[in-house]
């Protein structure tokens, strides 16, 4: 086990914490200007480049079905590597990275019924952070593998 296995980085959407795998986060960047590609799912905003590569960006907020808010100085855009394909995510605020243990976990069972989008809580103190299953999240915008 290295030990990025239960680091996670922390964001917000929403005023609530979610968290992916570090082993996942490409980079974090700043939002800048995201090209409009038509005939995409609402959650697509569109396309930036990075450094030469097309990456597609997605509106988290949007995709998880909650209220759209304004973009501001600590708006980021997380960039994931998923399915072999770079993909924004353009989240409210980075939080932090942050180290969890096994025994922080909930799995979903005991805490929401059938959220496609949620792999866990992780209990810290008195922050609670919600696990986004990356495969979900971003299933028709990353090539096939």
């Amino acid at each position: 086990m290295s030990a990025n296995d239960n680091q996670l980085v922390i964001f917000q959407l929403n005023n609530q914490k979610y968290a992916i795998p570090v082993l996942n986060t490409q980079e974090i960047i700043k939002m800048v200007d995201v090209t409009p590609v038509p005939r995409t799912d609402k959650f697509v905003e569109g396309v930036i480049n990075l450094r030469g590569r097309i990456v597609p960006v997605i509106n988290l907020n949007k995709r998880l079905g909650l209220s759209i808010t304004e973009k501001t100085r600590d708006t980021r855009i997380v960039v994931v590597e998923h399915s072999d394909a770079a993909v924004g995510m353009i989240v409210d605020k980075v939080q932090e990275v942050g180290r969890y243990s096994e025994e922080e976990v909930e799995e979903p069972e005991s805490v929401m019924k059938d959220n496609e989008f949620i792999s866990g809580v992780v209990k810290k103190d008195t922050a609670l952070w919600l696990l986004l299953k990356l495969d979900k999240v971003l299933p028709k915008i990353t090539k096939a593998s």
